[in-house]
């Protein structure tokens, strides 16, 4: 039994993808491992369902647990807070509560320069990041307020640097971190920790990334001192296990960056 056993957590963009050496190859999928293995019920999200189910699939079968899997996609011109809030919906009554909320889930058009983005590009970042983001924290406030739970939100390195060919994405980014400090000094009188992590995983959509603007890749991508990217099961995925324990929490609103394996707190 691990010991966030019969507890529950969200987590965007939680889909199975593993790389060629059979280690978990996205952040979301991760972070359900490493919760899985501590015995958390799992409520998964993400556009693709074959992913979704195969990730339910797995991590049922290999670690006990029950995981939701629920297609949900917040994108321009959707009824978002809906779609946000059925999920949540379907999280309360299948598992009664909510104890962690991992906003991970983003997309975008990484590679193209600012002058040549588009209004649907910009837009693919800033509402599959950013704003399901602030739908999902604002939805699951009350069920977090409930169990003194944790909240987990994702930024980089793109918007700490600002990074080559990323601007709508690092722009989400930006945006997220604002958010991330300012429910850290809103909810702390619930005792709803808050706290956001700047991560640098080898998946494959870094992989893609590298294939398809192999210039943007060589600008923006650091083999970091460690001589190793993250692992998104062991290391990031380890690291939102420990926020949300309940013997250990790093003082909300802090911002965590993972590079290679190793975590400071900047």
């Amino acid at each position: 039994m691990g010991f966030l056993t019969g507890k529950t957590a969200i987590i965007t963009g939680g889909g199975r993808s593993v790389l060629k050496d059979g280690r978990c190859g996205s952040i979301g999928y991760g972070i359900a491992t490493a919760y899985a293995k501590e015995g958390t019920n799992l409520v998964i999200t993400g556009r693709n369902v074959q992913k979704l189910e195969d990730a339910k699939e797995e991590l049922e079968r290999l670690y006990g647990i029950q995981v939701l899997a629920v297609q949900a996609d917040v994108s321009a011109g959707a009824d978002n807070e809906a779609v946000v809030e059925n999920v949540v919906k379907q999280a309360v009554e299948k598992f009664g509560r909510i104890d962690v909320l991992i906003n991970n889930a983003q997309a975008s058009a990484s590679g193209v320069t600012l002058a040549d983005h588009t209004t649907d590009q910009f837009n693919l970042a800033l509402y599959s990041g950013l704003y399901a983001t602030f739908y999902y924290m604002k939805a699951c406030y009350p069920y977090l307020k409930e169990t003194e739970g944790s909240v987990i939100n994702f930024a980089s390195g793109a918007g700490l640097f600002g990074n080559y060919g990323q601007c709508a994405y690092a722009a989400a980014k930006e945006g997220v971190r604002g958010l991330t400090r300012v429910a850290a000094t809103e909810w702390g009188k619930d005792n709803i920790n808050v706290n956001i992590i700047c991560p640098l995983a080898w998946t494959v959509q870094l992989e893609k990334f590298e294939q398809a603007y192999p210039e943007a890749f060589k600008q923006n991508v650091k083999m970091p001192p460690a001589g190793h990217y993250g692992d998104a099961e062991k290391e990031i995925g380890r690291v939102c296990v420990q926020l949300a324990s309940p013997d250990f929490k790093y003082m909300s609103g802090e911002t965590i960056t993972l590079e290679g394996g190793m975590g400071q707190r900047p």
